[in-house]
């Protein structure tokens, strides 16, 4: 029997409500450890993993006994988007049980100023979203444009990209990226 761990160790901590940031603080290994661990690219040993959980916490005996739940959910109302970003940025997530999944959907807004960081985001997969309303700065690489309603993008997410609401309006988008990020 084959267990992923990385796509496992995804769904707990967007259970959780925990970036990857957070999980990365509260168990002492560095930001990109878990992202590399939730996109395949590297295996825990079990000292690392044990950490890792007891930021979350979780034991390693429920990590694995984990199941996806059965059936999933086809339709969601508004109200039951989850909610997994923080402070000026709004990420509203279709489904709360990403486990097994391959696509992550989004609604998400940023509020005046709100920005991802100056830290480039990268990560495995492609992403892309269309503009609803307000003005989106996207950054990918060095190219950067200025994104308003209907206006779109779609990129590699391998290639170093940055969000930030421009104007003094809110930006709301839909978005997806594969394989789910958050």
């Amino acid at each position: 029997m084959s267990i992923d761990v990385g796509e496992r160790l995804r769904f707990v901590r967007a259970r959780n409500k925990i970036s990857q940031r957070e999980l990365a603080k509260r168990s002492g290994v560095t930001n990109s450890t878990i992202s590399l661990i939730e996109s395949n690219q590297m295996n825990p040993s079990v000292g690392a993993l044990k950490r890792i959980l007891d930021g979350i916490p979780m034991g390693m005996a429920e990590f694995f006994a984990l199941e996806p739940d059965q059936p999933r959910k086809a339709f969601y109302r508004s109200d039951e988007l989850s909610e997994i970003g923080k402070g000026k940025i709004s990420f509203r997530q279709v489904g709360d049980n990403l486990f097994g999944r391959s696509l992550q959907i989004l609604k998400e807004r940023y509020e005046p100023g709100g920005d991802t960081g100056r830290i480039p985001l990268v990560h495995d997969g492609e992403e892309g979203g269309i503009i609803l309303s307000g003005r989106l700065e996207v950054t990918v690489d060095s190219e950067r444009r200025i994104l308003g309603p209907g206006d779109a993008y779609y990129f590699e997410s391998r290639r170093p990209h940055r969000f930030r609401c421009v104007g003094a309006k809110p930006c709301e988008l839909i978005s997806a990226c594969t394989p789910p990020t958050f």
